[in-house]
């Protein structure tokens, strides 16, 4: 049988698959979630990243703004064209920005936080951009190594999200973290800013899918560079650095079958962000414009209606118009402009010789003090000053804010009606290990096979388990369980470093022939051919929040070369097979599933590592643990015989050499792995206590032992056969 052959570079544009397969039933679940409104999509796409329903969600919300192009829709694209176009509208742009400068304080605040949600997303639609079915593609490493930079370099603090939350502190805009359920009501979003938000997360849910779009979207929101302007900071990618991108992807489309719709495809989202952007740096001017107008009465309203829902029961004893404070600020219906037409004649704002009981009562050592923030005293000083004033006080009337609602209704009206003809509802049928691995590389297009994935890593946590008893036995690893100590966890990876690791190391007197050495190698491509596939969702947007997440995803970066291809570890696993003339399809291809090269009893490792990776909320524990194990397998003997095995033959040795150096226990990867689990357990025991922290640590063990289960075949052999010999 021939088989389409993979070779570097990998010149991919787009995804070959056309189709999303999802379970039936999970369109119902979708809708209520679209149902339930613009903030409420933001927070379950953030807060749950591993179910059906909210894949099948973002799956509408891109084809609600990205509706496929139109038939003859134009595919001649070119980098001059795009950035004639991006640098007109950015143009007319700065006029507002700018002005946006100089508005007084408390009107640039309320534009820096409705802007924020947008702002401290920024980029998220690279997160997962790079994965097993992507790489080691050319055009993603060069946009990896963008997000890299984006992110820090894997420095806790260092993200572009982290330097501009601290821009808007520094400016009096305080916002809770991204995840927190009241982020959205602290940034006082209006429903197109959290729609906006909603497109650009879901686009970064199904990255491999929509390449095309991701590229457009990446160069025109960075090249507008709308929150740069905001903030002050500067352009986290200079606009010459994401134009080479740029150019270099439709340079790519040009070698490509599907070069004109993927051209067409990129243009169509170049100028979708540039009506977003145009759209809403409008409705943040029609929003400060409409702050500016408010009434005394109007700002004062704002103020009560925003600490009404938290008053609770601290009000208990006091009554405004004989009815108690706590029944009025608890009452699904408070009328706030009714409210105030009452507080006016109360006696809590009655002139006092230092004021009024209401103003005594927010001062330094009041029982309300530190309530309200300066500005909000400031407005609550003049208004009660105008109330004792007297005079003819008209009745409170409050104008409603409705800014950005037409827009938004547009938009929440063509997400109802969003309904993909790309999606298909079918139950996951009965499969083998390669159409299982097929879809699990694939898992963008394959959502409904995502619970047959967590019960598979369940399973494997569970197999690992009996290595508790049993571990210390293993030949390269020793998992037997222990009580956790930062202590205990570095002695024993020094032991098992150095008692089994590098000490029964000695020169191969003997080398196996050309053929054992070639089938040794397949036995071990298939999960080199998925590098790092256990972690290459920790990091990203609503996961990034812990020093611990920021160090995996620095692991992550030098897997995959921090974004140069050459350096790139698949890329040297594929250098490693050509130079043994092992020819295979790229593991996306649905030819891969018919190879013949790679032997059929390894797909359960590589499948467990896929597994794994889908799940890192719900597995957080068990990745950190198995990332150690599988940082330390490849250090001292056995990587060092293979080397000496590769060489005596004449083969590519770059693949193994890397892992002997970047996993080493001193500063790499194995030494990394156990900074990571301490770091987290810290944070865990000091936020929960002793006891959580137990919890965790158990979990992350059983994460090293399900490697160690894998990797100590002899061991686990052994066991089955005195388990038999028992019953």
């Amino acid at each position: 049988m021939s088989l389409p052959i993979f070779k570097t570079p990998d010149l991919i544009t787009s995804s070959a698959l056309t189709t999303f397969e999802f379970s039936p039933g999970t369109a119902d679940e979708a809708t209520a979630l679209l149902a339930a409104g613009p903030e409420a999509i933001f927070h379950r796409f953030l807060r749950d990243q591993e179910s059906e329903p909210t894949l099948l969600a973002a799956r509408r919300v891109i084809h609600a703004f990205l509706p496929a192009p139109a038939p003859g829709a134009p595919s001649d694209v070119s980098v001059e064209a795009i950035v004639a176009e991006v640098d007109a509208v950015r143009d007319d742009l700065m006029v507002p920005l700018r002005a946006f400068g100089d508005l007084r304080p408390e009107l640039r605040q309320a534009v820096l936080r409705q802007r924020a949600p947008l702002g401290l997303i920024g980029g998220c639609w690279l997160d997962t951009l790079s994965q097993p079915a992507t790489q080691p593609s050319v055009i993603v490493n060069r946009l990896f190594g963008q997000h890299f930079l984006v992110k820090g370099r894997g420095r806790p603090g260092a993200s572009l999200h982290r330097r501009r939350r601290r821009a808007l502190d520094d400016l009096g805009v305080h916002l809770p973290e991204i995840t927190a359920a009241d982020f959205m009501d602290k940034a006082r979003a209006r429903p197109l800013t959290a729609l906006h938000a909603d497109f650009y997360v879901a686009l970064s849910r199904l990255p491999a899918s929509f390449m095309p779009e991701v590229v457009g979207v990446h160069y025109a929101f960075h090249a507008l560079g709308v929150d740069d302007v905001l903030t002050g900071l500067p352009a986290p990618l200079p606009e010459p650095a994401l134009r080479a991108v740029l150019a270099e992807y439709l340079d790519l489309t040009r070698r490509s079958a599907s070069g004109p719709a993927d051209r067409a495809r990129l243009l169509a989202a170049v100028r979708l962000v540039l009506d977003l952007e145009r759209e809403h740096v409008a409705m943040l001017g029609d929003l400060a414009d409409w702050h500016a107008g408010l009434s005394l009465d109007a700002q004062v309203a704002e103020i009560f209606a925003r600490h009404a829902p938290y008053a609770g029961l601290h009000h208990r004893d006091l009554r405004v118009a004989g009815r108690p404070l706590t029944e009025t600020f608890a009452d699904p219906g408070f009328d706030v402009a009714d409210f105030l037409n009452r507080f006016r004649t109360s006696p809590y704002l009655k002139p006092t010789p230092t004021g009024c009981r209401f103003l005594d009562a927010i001062k330094f050592g009041g029982p309300m003090f530190a309530i309200f923030d300066e500005r909000e005293s400031a407005v609550l000083k003049d208004w009660v000053a105008a109330v004792q004033a007297g005079g003819d006080l008209p009745a409170v009337e409050l104008p409603v804010n409705r800014v950005g609602d037409p827009q938004a209704a547009r938009r929440l009206t063509a997400i109802e009606n969003s309904e993909p003809p790309d999606v298909v509802h079918a139950e996951l049928p009965e499969i083998d290990d390669r159409e299982f691995f097929y879809r699990l590389v694939n898992i963008e297009n394959f959502p409904n096979t995502l619970a047959k994935a967590r019960n598979w890593a369940l399973s494997g946590f569970a197999d690992g388990e009996i290595l508790f008893a049993h571990g210390a036995a293993g030949r390269h690893t020793d998992a037997s369980y222990f009580d956790y100590t930062p202590e205990a966890l570095r002695a024993r990876v020094e032991t098992i470093y150095w008692d089994k690791l590098v000490n029964p190391y000695e020169p191969l007197t003997e080398i196996p022939d050309r053929e054992q050495v070639i089938f040794h190698q397949k036995t071990l491509a298939l999960g080199s051919l998925i590098e790092a596939a256990w972690v290459h969702r920790i990091g990203n947007l609503g996961r990034d929040q812990r020093p611990s997440d920021d160090l995996m995803f620095a692991i992550y970066a030098d897997e995959m070369g921090r974004g140069e291809v050459r350096k790139n570890h698949i890329t040297l696993i594929h250098q490693a097979l050509d130079s043994m003339s092992i020819d295979l399809p790229h593991v996306r291809d649905a030819a891969f599933k018919e190879q013949e090269e790679l032997p059929d009893s390894h797909y359960h490792f590589a499948i467990g590592q896929l597994c794994l990776g889908l799940f890192p909320d719900s597995f957080y524990c068990e990745i950190l643990g198995y990332n150690l194990a599988i940082e330390m397998y490849g250090l001292g003997e056995m990587r060092m015989h293979e080397i000496e095995k590769l060489q005596a033959h004449g083969f590519d040795i770059g693949y193994e050499e890397a892992h002997l150096s970047i996993d080493n226990v001193s500063t790499g990867h194995s030494r990394q792995a156990v900074d990571v689990i301490i770091s987290y357990l810290d944070v865990v025991e000091r936020d929960h206590g002793g006891p959580a922290a137990e919890r965790e640590w158990r979990r992350i063990w059983r994460g090293y032992a399900s490697f160690a289960y894998f990797a100590e075949h002899q061991l686990v052999n052994s066991l089955r056969d005195d388990a038999e010999l028992v019953i």
